[in-house]
């Protein structure tokens, strides 16, 4: 039985953090100053306007020139219009100012889209390194490149992306600390292997994929047609991460929920998504793949295991599976939280070794600056031993990412 002790560890003693999920804004003019003079108004770019922001149905929405709208940057690209938001990076805004509203880059800290400034905040917060997703257009898995109509600009600006995120973002002063994750062309799984084997070469071992692109109008896992991405990740020892909304859907229960009833049930896309992976036998083909859930909590995972396992027992789920749905996690399957007391107290249903933490920086939910405090408080409601408390803050996200290969030790 686990432990529930109350007694805190020393918060010196909690070791640097790995976090496996922050976000970056990416540079407003990288792709006007990296495409062919020919292509820049092609490509994404940003206009300053008046915005209107609105919530309804588990869906953002938005009104232009609206009069009694705030300034926006707002991206724009083909046929994209994409208002930038304070929820975006609302980190170090007082809590009782973030509200869902337009914004410019300069109302955000400058370490949510500069190096060196995203450096110190991360030393403010007592982490050593962190995985970055995209967090304007793009949006999560690069969603906002597969949706565009002229692929052949598309590429270009997905590898733009990728160059910039290895070559730049993660270079210099970031390396070793500031983790590359790229982005692959989701409308074709064999360009999206090269990409893979591409981004490997420069030193880049992680692609941010959808937790369901069905829902994106793209083959599912049971087709069996990404089958060419999922053996290049194998073979370059790339890691698949997941965020949650990486499938553009939130669930929600009715079109006029509150944005509230969303992000209480933000597991419910990663709990059908793990059923994809291990029921299509995606798992089981790929013995060498590593997956990983962003910011989608570990709680649910007990329950769904066993409901899967009950389910395979069965035999009359209509899968051809050799073993136990629950016998593909250890050491494969990745769950991330940054304040979920019941996942860690449910560990040992879980698997220590399954558990990531991630500060979300600079989102709403995050817990910059105070991400060692949240750390302490956690791991004591859990009890939980020196041992397992640096498997969880950077000794298993060593280990899933393989992070030994930008020099960082356990």
């Amino acid at each position: 039985m686990v432990s529930t002790t109350t007694a805190r560890p020393e918060i010196e003693n909690i070791p640097l953090i790995i976090s496996v999920d922050d976000h970056i804004l990416e540079p407003r003019d990288l792709w006007r100053s990296e495409l062919p003079p020919g292509l820049r108004d092609r490509g994404p770019r940003v206009v300053r306007e008046k915005v209107r922001l609105v919530f309804s149905g588990g869906h953002y929405g938005f009104e232009r020139g609206a009069p009694d709208g705030q300034w926006c940057d707002v991206w724009v690209y083909d046929d994209l219009v994409y208002p930038t938001g304070l929820l975006h990076a609302s980190a170090g805004v007082p809590a009782h100012e973030v509200k869902n509203l337009p914004a410019v880059y300069e109302d955000f800290r400058p370490g949510t889209y500069e190096q060196s400034a995203r450096l110190a905040d991360m030393d403010t917060n007592h982490v050593e390194a962190a995985i970055n997703f995209p967090n304007t257009f793009p949006r999560f898995c690069g969603q906002g490149f597969a949706e565009r109509a002229d692929k052949a600009v598309a590429l270009a600006c997905l590898r733009i992306y990728n160059d910039w995120m290895i070559d730049e973002w993660s270079a210099g002063p970031g390396h070793g600390r500031l983790i590359p994750l790229t982005l692959v062309p989701l409308w074709d799984p064999l360009l999206a292997a090269e990409e893979v084997r591409r981004c490997a070469a420069k030193g880049s071992f992680a692609i941010s994929f959808s937790e369901n692109p069905s829902r994106l109008g793209l083959p599912s896992l049971h087709s069996r047609g990404w089958d060419p991405l999922f053996q290049a990740c194998e073979e370059t020892g790339t890691v698949i991460t997941m965020h949650i909304g990486s499938s553009s859907t939130l669930p929600t229960t009715s079109p006029d929920a509150p944005l509230a009833v969303s992000m209480s049930l933000s597991s419910q896309n990663a709990e059908g998504s793990l059923c994809d992976w291990i029921f299509s036998g995606t798992l089981e083909r790929f013995p060498g793949l590593t997956i990983t859930y962003a910011e989608s909590q570990v709680g649910w995972m007990p329950y769904l295991l066993e409901r899967m396992d009950l389910v395979w027992k069965g035999g009359v789920g209509g899968i051809d599976l050799p073993r136990p749905p629950s016998s593909y996690i250890a050491g494969r399957v990745f769950g991330c939280l940054f304040d979920d007391q019941h996942g860690l107290v449910s560990r040992s249903s879980v698997g220590m070794d399954s558990i990531l933490f991630e500060t979300d920086f600079p989102h709403t939910d995050g817990t910059w600056p105070n991400s060692r405090a949240v750390v302490q408080r956690l791991v004591a409601g859990a009890g939980m031993e020196a041992s397992e408390i640096h498997q969880l803050v950077r000794g298993n996200a060593i280990r899933a990412f393989g992070l030994h290969r930008f020099g960082i030790t356990p």
